[in-house]
């Protein structure tokens, strides 16, 4: 159904019409913020994808070797099951000036924290990071389970080997999980790349565009101009791209990834 709309002159009332590709080239050249909303969406997976892996892989570690490992994994798992919409009205209360952020800058540091939602340099960095806190709950849950999983006669010999610390983890650890940093990857990028709920509660795609994304220039194409053909083919594009970067991840995976200890 959306691939036909996509093809239509597609009013919520009135007369559809045929217009071909013309939805395709109007986001691709005639609309303000579609473009706007591709480089943001980029900017955000940049900033969010690594930053999510690399912490919930380290805080899995860490959290493998505690006596309290059961309620860490709870702890950071407590705000990926919170609806999302509850943790960014939260994180917003967070960030507004007078806020705590701001109470203890000024307590602590003597200084007022900087309005993070209202600049531009900045709403985005604050949007990554009320993102990555509740996201890594997840991604811990899954690299633990791997780390449970690692062979111990495997682990005990390459110690024996002289592998230890970092070129343990290098060498023998990260190699065995490469399938679970593969799907976390692959995971995580298709989730940041269809970020919406957290940009448009914080911010609405503020200030100026600087965090609009691509699924809010859907939602606002679809349900605030009201012209759902022209939302149809920015999710259309949206679809490929996703589909695009998953294939090459796909493809690259064939060089690192390990499925056989």
């Amino acid at each position: 159904m959306a691939v036909v709309m996509s093809l239509y002159d597609w009013p919520v009332f009135g007369e559809r019409s045929f217009v071909g590709l013309d939805n395709f080239r109007y986001l691709l050249s005639g609309d303000p913020t579609f473009l706007v909303s591709v480089r943001n969406t980029f900017v955000f997976t940049a900033l969010f994808l690594p930053l999510n892996v690399l912490l919930s892989l380290g805080l899995a570690f860490w959290i493998s070797k505690s006596r309290w490992r059961g309620f860490f994994r709870v702890l950071f798992f407590v705000p990926a099951i919170t609806p999302m919409v509850v943790n960014a009205v939260i994180w917003k209360l967070l960030y507004q000036p007078g806020g705590v952020i701001d109470h203890y800058a000024a307590s602590w540091f003597g200084i007022d924290a900087p309005n993070f939602l209202a600049d531009p340099g900045t709403a985005m960095l604050a949007v990554v990071a009320m993102s990555v806190w509740q996201g890594i709950g997840y991604n811990i849950i899954v690299f633990s389970a791997a780390i449970d999983e690692l062979p111990q006669s495997v682990l005990e010999a390459a110690e024996i080997d002289g592998a230890v610390g970092i070129r343990k983890f290098l060498r023998v650890q990260l190699p065995l999980m490469s399938p679970a940093v593969f799907f976390v990857t692959t995971m995580t990028m298709i989730t940041s790349m269809q970020v919406f709920t957290q940009t448009y509660i914080l911010t609405k795609g503020g200030p100026g565009d600087s965090t609009v994304t691509m699924v809010q220039n859907v939602y606002e194409n679809g349900f605030v101009s009201r012209d759902l053909g022209i939302a149809a083919a920015g999710a259309w594009i949206l679809f490929a791209v996703i589909l695009l970067i998953t294939a090459v991840q796909f493809l690259a995976q064939r060089r690192w990834v390990h499925y056989e200890h």
